[in-house]
């Protein structure tokens, strides 16, 4: 055995070799450059916190900052035929579905969660961009439908966050029939009297735009997200002319009349809270829990535990005009 080989060298090598560093610690900014760190950006709603750009988040990462504590339960969606074409480009659909999957451990591009938003019960629905491009699939279809009817049935509002690159083309004609099949759900919704709030995110494109991504009662953005029918490079070289600066942003929709709101993702939570309640004919939210009075939260005062005879509680709601017993006294 020779121990030098076995031994002594694997030990020196351990000693002195590089650290492997994991390559998901930092992220460049697309927007400045700036390379920001995992958790700061975490924390910060995945928004940059040099320049303010607003990077992608996935729904179940959004949920988990919108609902109450985090606390929200997924509504089930039928599952539909899982390749009803036969479909194949460079892979077949099923392998570009199973790779979809595994990448962002969702089983389709389309999350539904019920739970509350500063104590208002909601109904929400979001999009993974993520997970092939955000395309409307048969699924999203179905998401939207059983987000809107357990929205009737709970008699709830509905929030929809949008990120999609349009229909899914692996799934052809029946991609495009959700268009129809999803503004039908939101019909239902508006002729219930149940608000319905959409919330546009980068990028919001295709036949999402064409259907339930511009039906909202209100409409709102994230800052500089891109939304549209056809991009601006399409658009730029059918009519071979420069588009204005912003143009399809959402700051150049909200000055065209097309948007309600263009809102930071850190201030969504709240005004989707303001938004809904007074949509719902609801008191306005209360911002915080204030604790009890103290001598709620405390028991007798000292003088009255001396007296072992007296057990009576304390009354909390006697009116201002009533003297408290005397310390002590009996019968």
């Amino acid at each position: 055995m020779n121990w030098i080989n076995n031994y002594v060298r694997p030990k020196i090598n351990s000693l002195f070799s590089r650290r492997e560093i994991p390559e998901n610690l930092w992220t460049k900014c697309d927007a400045c450059g700036t390379m920001l760190f995992h958790r700061e950006l975490s924390d910060n709603l995945n928004v940059c916190t040099a320049c303010g750009h607003h990077t992608g988040i996935t729904p179940r990462d959004r949920f988990l900052t919108l609902f109450d504590g985090g606390i929200f339960t997924e509504v089930a969606v039928p599952v539909p035929v899982a390749d009803p074409l036969g479909f194949r480009d460079q892979k077949k659909y099923p392998d570009r579905m199973k790779a979809a999957q595994k990448g962002t451990g969702e089983k389709e591009a389309m999350l539904v969660a019920e739970g509350e938003i500063g104590r208002t019960p909601v109904i929400c629905a979001a999009q993974d961009f993520s997970f092939m491009g955000g395309s409307m699939g048969m699924y999203v279809g179905n998401a939207i439908i059983a987000a809107a009817q357990r929205a009737l049935e709970l008699r709830r509002p509905l929030i929809l966050f949008s990120a999609a690159g349009g229909a899914r083309m692996q799934e052809g004609i029946l991609s495009l029939m959700q268009m129809p099949r999803s503004t039908v759900a939101i019909q239902m919704l508006k002729e219930a009297g149940l608000p319905y709030i959409v919330v546009l995110t980068h990028p919001t494109t295709g036949g999402v735009t064409a259907s339930y991504a511009m039906l909202g009662d209100i409409q709102i953005a994230e800052p500089n997200a891109l939304i549209c029918f056809a991009g601006p490079r399409v658009i730029e070289q059918t009519i071979r002319e420069k588009l204005p600066e912003g143009f399809q942003r959402a700051e150049y929709l909200l000055e065209h009349g097309m948007l309600d709101r263009v809102t930071p993702r850190g201030k969504l939570r709240e005004e989707l809270v303001t938004i809904t309640r007074m949509l719902m004919g609801l008191p306005p939210a209360v911002i915080a829990d204030l604790p009890p009075p103290a001598s709620f939260s405390h028991g007798p005062t000292d003088a009255a535990q001396d007296d072992t005879e007296n057990t009576e509680p304390p009354r909390r709601n006697a009116p201002p005009d009533t003297e408290p017993p005397e310390a002590g006294a009996k019968g």
